[in-house]
Order: structure tokens, then C-alpha cells, then sequence
């Protein structure tokens, strides 16, 4: 189904000049949504979508711009007969057309080779989709993921520009030749010049840069974030994560991870240009991730430090947000019930955290017992410290045998988006089988992890 809140973000007057379909680039109608706009106008699956409102549709991103209108007219083939279907609707009502992928195309790969990328440091024999490396800008709109530009031409930005889309950029380093030897590619460096387009027209970027000790930290990072500070406030936020790195990688680019001084010395970067942010435009736009903090052995910022925490999904603030949300959630609980006694599985990141949740709720109720167990990650090397990263089968050989009590507590991230499988093709029955135990998954928010503490059934 199509997305509102993208087509939120399309909101303008289509222009009146209509250029000529292109019926080369026909796409299949698989279904249509019973009752929709299309289904009242006669559409079927099967058909073939040429144009809409006279532009020829290349896929999701044209598809939703210019069915974006109440009045909108779909140029149709069926078999060899054209006709149009002219329908009134809503404006960003759906038109109720499903294709045979949400892109309406397939999704493009990455035309990179980043010395610091985690899917070339995974292990053989994965399921085949763990190694797909895409590099889609549509998801960028769509999904929030984050591109190179390296795959992009001068149409792509000029579409971008001309649809009002904000954009999520991998952008690592602002030097041109230290981009292309991170990257791997040739273009990487010329492709820079796309952010200033893009943010001279108006588009609003968020940025993220992987540090890499040695490479692009230090100086290099200062100048990275000297550069993109020049651009607000049309850059909206910058997210600075330290490289991870696996025990898969023989015959890479020779990185290390952070060492404590490392990341402190990066803290105090960021930390800089975040006073000095602030005081030019009233925001600090540039964050470290927790994972700096917590391999510099420093406190976290306070809530009011992330703004609104904009890089909340690159690791920014988890864990300062769990904690206030935590705390405030059992400032208000009260128990309910009798005895209960729980387990939680955690990377070492977040284990100093989650104990100290975990104790607060102890001392408020009494009648709650938590173990915290912290997981070594085997799978990947112990260097992966994230809870997201650990697989089923770290689970079972770790916590066999462990007093795990009534239920086993993991996060929701360690498997897949609305599924129950781990990394390692194992599902959360094999793994309560394995360990004779109930497992129940919990979000990174605070209020549904007291809940989850509390045995709270939602």
C-alpha cells in the first residue's frame, strides 16, 4: 500500500506541460485493492500502467508524484487495446494499484566497495539476502535508508529537486580523494559536488559518516563536518558512528576499531561543532552515536542534548531515550500480581545500561527478580557489541544451563521486521526449545521494556 506520509511530502501542483508516454516502459498491474479509486474505474490486474496523467511511469516514486492529484487520468493497455481511465478522488487518496514489487522495478545495488562494509565482513553460507548491498534512493524517501549518490546521475538529482524529496546521504568524508579510496570507487569523489546541489535547491539532507580510525577521523573529520555545516540548515542532521568491524576479514582493508582515547577524541569534535552549531543556527545538527560514549567510558548527554533525536536509527540516543522513558514509566508503574523472576539477553553495549533498569525496577518492586546476561557475540567476533547483531545460536550456547527464570527477555531487533528469525535462519522456537523457556521480544522503548519486566501483557 501506498505510503501517506510520503505522499505528504509531494504536496505541489503538477506542471501543465505533459511530455509523450513512453510505452517502453509499460509496468504490470498484479493487483487491485477491492473497492479502491482504480477498482471503481475498472482497472484489472493484468493490465499494463503506462502513463498517469499523461507521464510515463518509471516507478514507485513517478507512480506516487503524479497520482498525487484528485483528478487523474491512467493511460491503460489491455492486450493490445489502450484506453484511459479517468478518476476523481481524494487528494493523496491511493489509487488502490499493487504491482509485482513495491519499486515497481527491481532494487538498485551498490556500485561501491567501501573498505568499511559490514555485508563483505559476513560470514559464507548466510541466506542469500543478507548479501544483497542496495543503494536505492527511492528507499531513501521511502524507508529512510541511507545512499552513496555514486550510482546516481544528473536526471536522478534533477527529479529529486523537481519532486521536493528530502534525502538520506552516506557521506563519510567531504575530501573527494579520501572518498574514493574508502569507497573504492572511482566516482565517489565528484559525486560530492550532488549534496551541494541538492542542498542549494532546497532539499533537506540527512547525513551520516562511518569513522574509521586513521582514515577519516581527526582532522579529516573535522573538515567533513566543516563542510556540511556550510550547508545548513538545509543539512538537517549528521550522525557520526564508529566502523564495525567482524572477525571475517582476511584479505580486507587493514581497520581497527576505537580505541578509549579514540573515541574521546572524537566526543570532543563533535562536541565542539555542536556548541558552535548552536550558537550560529540554534541547533547542534551533529551527533555522536552511543557507541562513542560507551568506548570512551563517558556519560551519555542529557535527553535535551539529541533535539529530537533525528538520528534516533543510526544509534543516536538509544540509549539515553530508554533510560529517561524507562524511568518515567516506573516513576508512574504500580505492581500487579504476585512473584516473577526474568531473564534478559543483551550485547555487551547496552549491558552496563540494562542492569541499571533492571536494578531500579528491583528496588521499587520487590517482588521482581532479573538476571541480565551478557552475550558474547562468537558469531560475527566479539568486537560486534550490539544486541541486534547476536544470533540464535550465541543464545542457546551461552545461556544453557543459566537460571532464566519465567520468561527470557531479548530486544526486538535481534530478528527480523515483523518476523521471529534470527540472523542465522533460526526462529524464536527453535531457540525456546533449545532453552526451555518462553521468550518474549521488547522494543527499544522504555515504557514497553518496564512492561515487559513486569510480565505486563499488552
Amino acid at each position: 500500500m501506498i505510503l501517506l506520509s510520503f505522499l505528504y511530502i509531494i504536496r505541489r501542483i503538477l506542471q501543465s506541460n505533459v511530455r509523450r508516454c513512453d510505452l517502453r516502459a509499460m509496468v504490470r498491474i498484479n493487483s487491485i485493492v477491492p473497492g479502491s479509486p482504480a477498482d471503481k474505474a475498472g482497472a484489472l490486474a493484468g493490465d499494463m500502467l503506462c502513463c498517469v496523467n499523461g507521464h510515463t511511469v518509471r516507478d514507485v516514486l513517478d507512480y506516487m508524484y503524479y497520482a498525487a492529484e484528485t483528478s487523474v487520468e491512467l493511460e491503460i493497455m489491455r492486450g493490445e487495446e489502450k484506453f484511459c481511465l479517468h478518476i476523481e478522488k481524494d487528494e493523496y487518496d491511493d489509487l488502490g494499484l499493487e504491482f509485482d514489487t513495491f519499486l515497481m522495478d527491481k532494487k538498485q545495488s551498490c556500485s561501491n566497495k567501501c573498505v568499511f562494509c559490514f555485508i563483505d565482513q559476513m560470514p559464507p553460507g548466510m541466506r542469500e539476502t543478507l548479501y544483497f548491498k542496495d543503494d536505492d534512493a527511492r528507499l531513501s524517501f521511502l524507508q529512510g535508508n541511507y545512499v552513496t549518490l555514486t550510482n546516481m546521475k544528473q536526471s536522478d538529482i534533477d527529479r529529486i529537486i523537481e519532486m521536493k524529496l528530502n534525502i538520506n546521504v552516506s557521506v563519510h568524508t567531504t575530501n573527494p580523494e579520501l572518498r574514493v579510496k574508502m569507497m573504492k570507487n572511482r566516482f565517489a569523489g565528484e559525486k560530492l559536488k550532488f549534496i551541494w546541489q541538492l542542498a542549494q535547491n532546497g532539499i533537506k539532507l540527512n547525513c551520516q559518516i562511518v569513522c574509521c580510525p586513521g582514515l577519516n577521523d581527526g582532522d579529516e573529520l573535522r573538515r567533513s563536518l566543516r563542510d556540511l555545516g556550510s550547508l545548513m540548515p538545509n543539512i538537517t542532521s549528521m550522525a557520526v558512528v564508529p566502523v564495525g568491524l567482524t572477525k571475517f576479514r582476511e584479505g580486507l582493508y587493514p581497520l581497527t576499531t576505537f580505541t578509549r582515547e579514540g573515541a574521546a577524541e572524537t566526543i570532543d569534535i563533535i562536541e565542539g561543532f555542536q556548541r558552535e552549531f548552536l550558537e550560529k543556527f540554534g541547533t547542534r545538527t551533529v551527533f555522536a552515536s552511543d557507541e562513542f560514549y560507551l568506548i570512551a567510558g563517558r556519560e551519555f548527554p542529557l535527553g535535551e542534548a539529541y533535539e529530537d533525536y533525528p538520528q534516533y536509527e543510526n544509534g543516536v540516543g538509544m540509549l539515553r531515550s530508554l533510560i529517561d522513558e524507562f524511568m518515567q514509566a516506573l516513576d508512574m508503574a504500580e505492581w500487579e500480581g504476585g512473584n516473577r523472576c526474568v531473564s534478559i539477553a543483551t550485547g555487551y553495549s547496552a549491558h552496563s545500561t540494562v542492569v541499571r533498569l533492571a536494578e531500579a525496577a528491583e528496588k521499587k518492586f520487590p517482588q521482581l527478580r532479573c538476571h541480565v546476561y551478557r552475550i558474547r557475540n562468537d558469531f560475527f567476533g566479539e568486537t560486534i557489541t550490539v544486541s541486534g547483531l547476536i544470533t540464535a545460536q550465541d543464545l542457546i550456547a551461552q545461556l544453557s544451563g543459566k537460571e532464566l527464570g519465567d520468561e527470557l527477555l531479548i530486544s526486538s531487533n535481534m530478528v527480523m521486521r515483523d518476523s521471529d528469525i534470527f540472523l542465522d535462519d533460526l526462529r524464536i522456537p527453535d531457540v525456546e526449545a533449545a532453552l526451555g523457556i518462553k521468550i518474549r521480544t521488547s522494543s527499544r522503548d522504555g515504557f514497553e521494556f518496564l512492561d515487559a519486566l513486569m510480565g505486563v501483557e499488552w
